[in-house]
């Protein structure tokens, strides 16, 4: 294991980067990128005292990713932003291998955090059954000093090595779900509760499906929309079909009208996106009561190709998106303050072609079949029944979605992603895109066009390399 020094120069001199990265025309102007090299799943998301919190998985080092540290962005709004530098590093006997997933808390004027330390010993391991040390980790934003909670020893006996990404949050108790792969390669929840933030938990109980729903349960949240608990996983080895699980791994929720403490088996998996390019959601409930989604822009262990990574950069995170729960769905909107960012506001008619790099497009009174051209490289087409979202570039190619009927479409536009958002939010399709093109046509609907400024992010004042 490296000194704390030697990772922090590390840290340091990659970051001496960040200006020269930056100007990158393909930089995002409203969606949260790494400073340089590596970013994946969002963690430890929170308001606190008013400020908002996003931690990230960062390989500042490394633009394919590898070592992983939580990078930190901390905004008095969701539209300005300052970034933090690197609170969390794999520097401890605990993590040594990795600052994996997990949460944030936030508590009497502090954000607890809670993270998986990946710990991988030498020798002729499958470092599945055997080999790794998965274990929970807890720190706060006092001084991210670090205590051990859980160990391998404090899981289930009928469990793999794979135990990961704890989600934390506060009922009568402390709770905690963890995301499992059984031995019997299931994927599942793991329950623990304790009536201390950092000390004391204890295994309370298993959630899974009643047959096996892919071999691994990552990024796991347990979260109330109204009288609904929703259950937020990320299954890995689901069977591709035509219509759903078109990607490598997926993400998506269950429903229930029960809490996560009855006895109940959780059935009817709804996807939270159809694109090329989202994995690892976590929410938040902010000081307002909305719960807020934000989800990695990304797939592991796909085929897709991003050449960000000539200029020393990969990645962001969605927007963050609010949660509604109606007609027996989760409904997923950008949250209002990106519309602030809105300028230059137009209505064009249908085919006539408009140039923009930044926008949030809004097309409704649809009738029948719908074609829209992003920039030349996102095809979206409606047609019998099917939404699909075409391309032909990067590794990427088509995913599907059967539609009952199409009303609206949101798209919302920055310089190298593009979030769809189809019927007032009730599926969203994400991907990363590239080109040089500022062109777009739309066939169909009233048809209204804003551009949109960039968000302010302050990368000057990193001052939490610690």
């Amino acid at each position: 294991m490296d000194s704390r020094e030697s990772i922090l120069n590390r840290i340091k001199y990659a970051e001496k980067a960040i200006p020269q990265v930056n100007k990158d025309g393909r930089r995002q102007g409203f969606h949260l990128m790494p400073p340089v090299g590596w970013l994946n799943d969002p963690n430890g998301l929170c308001q606190n005292n008013g400020e908002y919190n996003v931690f990230f998985q960062y390989s500042p080092t490394n633009v394919n990713g590898g070592e992983k540290f939580w990078g930190w962005y901390k905004g008095e709004s969701l539209i300005k932003w300052k970034y933090m530098g690197v609170p969390l590093a794999p520097d401890t006997e605990w993590d040594k291998n990795g600052v994996y997933s997990g949460s944030g808390l936030a508590e009497d004027g502090k954000v607890h955090l809670f993270y998986t330390g990946n710990v991988k010993h030498p020798g002729d391991y499958d470092y599945i059954t055997d080999g790794r040390d998965s274990n929970v980790v807890y720190a706060n934003d006092s001084d991210f000093s670090k205590k051990l909670l859980l160990t391998n020893e404090d899981y289930p006996a009928d469990y793999t090595c794979h135990i990961r990404d704890p989600k934390v949050w506060k009922e009568d108790k402390y709770y905690m779900a963890l995301g499992g792969r059984k031995l019997s390669d299931k994927g599942t929840l793991l329950i623990y509760e304790s009536e201390n933030i950092d000390k004391g938990w204890r295994f309370l109980k298993e959630v899974t499906t009643k047959e096996p729903f892919g071999y691994m349960w990552e990024c796991p949240d347990v979260f109330k929309l109204g009288d609904v608990t929703v259950i937020s996983v990320s299954p890995q080895g689901l069977k591709s079909e035509e219509y759903r699980y078109q990607n490598i791994y997926q993400s998506g929720y269950f429903l229930t009208d029960k809490s996560i403490f009855d006895d109940f088996t959780p059935a009817g998996f709804e996807e939270w996106d159809y694109g090329f390019d989202f994995y690892a959601p976590q929410t938040f409930e902010d000081e307002k009561g909305r719960r807020i989604l934000i989800g990695w822009v990304g797939m592991p262990d796909s085929d897709n190709v991003n050449p960000t990574t000539e200029k020393g950069w990969q990645n962001c995170l969605t927007v963050p998106r609010v949660l509604k729960y109606k007609n027996g769905k989760v409904y997923q909107t950008p949250a209002s303050e990106l519309e602030a960012l809105r300028t230059n506001e137009r209505t064009v008619k249908p085919w006539e072609a408009f140039e923009t790099e930044r926008a949030d497009i809004i097309v409704t009174n649809i009738k029948g079949d719908f074609e829209a051209s992003i920039r030349e490289s996102v095809l979206l087409k409606y047609e019998d029944g099917v939404f699909e979202m075409i391309m032909d570039s990067f590794g990427r190619s088509i995913r599907k979605l059967r539609l009952e009927s199409l009303e609206s479409v949101r798209i919302l536009l920055d310089r190298s992603v593009v979030e769809v958002y189809i019927n007032d939010g009730e599926y969203v399709m994400t991907t990363m895109y590239y080109t040089d093109s500022k062109k777009c046509s739309i066939s169909c609907g009233s048809i209204n066009v804003f551009d949109m400024n960039s968000m302010e992010v302050d990368y000057e004042k990193a001052d939490c390399h610690r």
